[in-house]
């Protein structure tokens, strides 16, 4: 059997320069990288005219080891939309180098439904989050700069927020003391590193919807307080128009193709778990522009991505999906019925009924909390029997939850077409109970305090029995609503694992609270952080990090990745 990568390095890609005229993109908008990728100039949604394309968000139950194939479903969608006649546009993440030599190993799809080159998305692409970086790290260097050159503000240096970024997983660097080696090398003081997919910049990036828009969300950035407790943000510093200046071409999306020639934006790449997890506007809107079909995605578990796209980003841009996908695995649904991994291959159909509260607490949410018509993606495993597939396919149509059989990781988009048949139905219709993208609501009201948000969104979502507000964070929400920021929409900052805060809390579990630790304000991005749990803005290597697997030969040939 072929892995990800020879799938992918056996493929013969069209020119980048087909693929956009295949998009309909004109000539004068593409600036090419190579043969098979490109960026879009962003100018192209304010010159041209287009009649926005149906929008359907592709999301999953809570992931497990045994994996659920989000992005694999989702390009396997569009392939089969493409062989449904249909003019679809993919809109994806860009994956971050921490997972890819640290877990993951890769983020592209997967077997015959991937986006390519594959190598080149899954390490340094086109240097959007080298940017990313380079921006966050300006801010901070002016910062430090300010600090140590009189520091006119009165910044507290106790009281700095705003840290600097690698994109890498460097547990070391969570905390560190910087400034040390006398007075000609700074002030002395606590600081740490974030992933740089956790940035606020990355946020910003991925929310902003033109370059005026970008400077004014960058100067809205919070970086610290000063001794009496004002927020210093990064127009007190100058700061955005250098910013921005690094950021113009990472701005501009990026365009390459599937297995099948499918037109893909992968652009922007934010964690679901600590940030806000979806692509960029400016990559979505583009995806509707030019195709009839946007297929999208949002990062983990609805819990977490499909939550933050529908309250945050469809709120910050009055986008509203027409049709959302919730994918399941029968591997993953045997994980969260108590199954151990080295197991999961043998067939179980007592676990499998008891992990299926999982996937239904997703329907529910989007369909009752969200009121969106919904469909279930079975992805479908070699190891799966079909006494198996035929217990999922029951149990969720017994619910009245529409269900599908996708098949695309073995069979490309001809192993997505009744899925793809579904998605049609619920877009152009809506469900049986009238839903569509008329009917769409958040979870919480924009007129509910940053604690209400909190606890509606635990309490609808996540089905907990409340929230505990440690002294910290319930400090800073009081002191965040009275500079003004209540009104913004709240991020959870939450383990993907579970519904609750604590991973080991598998399948769809109940009678638990959710303790928020810390909050803090993302004033450029335009939500407030709340972080639960033991969640942490730096991830750090195990033992046997996928980087291990990974090498290059004389040749050039990358090997490894998957």
């Amino acid at each position: 059997m072929l892995t990800d990568i020879e799938i992918a390095q056996a493929a013969t890609p069209q020119p980048i320069s087909a693929i956009a005229q295949k998009a309909g993109v004109p000539e004068q908008y593409l600036e090419q990288y190579g043969t098979t990728k490109a960026k879009v100039d962003y100018n192209l949604l304010r010159d041209e005219q287009h009649t926005p394309g149906k929008l359907v968000l592709v999301t999953a139950i809570n992931p497990t080891p045994a994996g659920e194939g989000k992005t694999t479903t989702t390009v396997g969608l569009a392939d089969a939309l493409q062989k449904r006649g249909k003019n679809p546009v993919v809109a994806l993440r860009e994956p971050s180098l921490g997972p890819v030599f640290g877990i993951k190993g890769g983020a592209a799809g997967g077997g015959y439904a991937q986006v390519i080159p594959m190598e080149d998305i899954n390490l340094h692409f086109t240097g959007d989050f080298h940017a990313i970086g380079a921006a966050n790290n300006l801010l901070a260097a002016l910062l430090d700069a300010h600090i140590h050159n009189g520091n006119e503000l009165g910044i507290d240096v106790r009281k700095i927020t705003w840290k600097r970024v690698v994109d890498m997983n460097d547990r070391q660097l969570r905390n560190i003391v910087c400034g040390l080696g006398g007075r000609a090398n700074g002030v002395p003081r606590e600081d740490g590193f974030d992933i740089t997919v956790a940035s606020e910049i990355m946020a910003i990036f991925c929310l902003a919807t033109s370059i005026t828009d970008l400077k004014e969300r960058l100067g809205r950035i919070v970086v610290g307080y000063t001794f009496d407790d004002q927020p210093v943000t990064a127009h007190d510093l100058h700061a955005e128009g250098a910013m921005a200046a690094l950021l113009k071409d990472a701005l501009k999306p990026n365009l390459v193709q599937t297995l099948e020639g499918t037109p893909a934006f992968v652009h922007g790449g934010p964690f679901a778990n600590i940030a806000h997890g979806c692509n960029s506007i400016m990559a979505t809107q583009m995806a509707r522009a030019l195709g009839d079909y946007a297929i999208t995605e949002a990062g983990f578990g609805a819990d977490l991505g499909a939550e933050k796209f529908l309250d945050i980003k469809c709120r910050l841009t009055g986008l509203k999906p027409d049709a959302v996908v919730v994918v399941a695995t029968v591997r993953a649904l045997k994980n969260h019925g108590g199954v151990a991994k080295d197991a999961l291959n043998d067939e179980n159909l007592q676990a499998l009924e008891a992990g299926l509260p999982n996937l239904l607490q997703h329907v529910e949410n989007i369909t009752n909390v969200y009121n969106l018509p919904c469909v279930v993606a079975i992805n479908r495993f070699p190891t799966d029997t079909e006494a198996e597939l035929k217990l999922v396919e029951d149990k969720c149509r017994e619910l009245g939850v529409n269900v599908a059989l996708s098949e695309v990781w073995a069979k490309g988009g001809e192993g997505g077409l009744a899925l793809a048949d579904e998605v049609v139905r619920l877009c152009e219709n809506g469900d049986e109970a009238g839903r569509s993208a008329d009917t769409f609501q958040f979870s919480y009201g924009d007129d509910l305090s940053l604690r209400e948000k909190i606890e509606a969104v635990a309490k609808n979502v996540y089905r907990a029995d409340g929230v505990d507000f440690e002294a910290k964070a319930a400090k800073e929400l009081a002191k965040l609503e009275k500079l003004g920021f209540g009104g913004m929409p709240v991020c959870m900052a939450k383990t993907q694992y579970s519904f609750s805060d604590d991973q080991t809390k598998l399948g769809a579990p109940r009678g638990f609270r959710i303790t928020v630790r810390d909050v803090k304000v993302s004033a450029g991005a335009g939500f407030v952080v709340a972080l639960t749990g033991n969640i942490m803005t730096m991830p750090g290597l195990g033992k046997s990090p996928a980087a291990f697997k990974i090498d290059v030969d004389e040749t050039g040939k990358i090997t490894g990745l998957f």
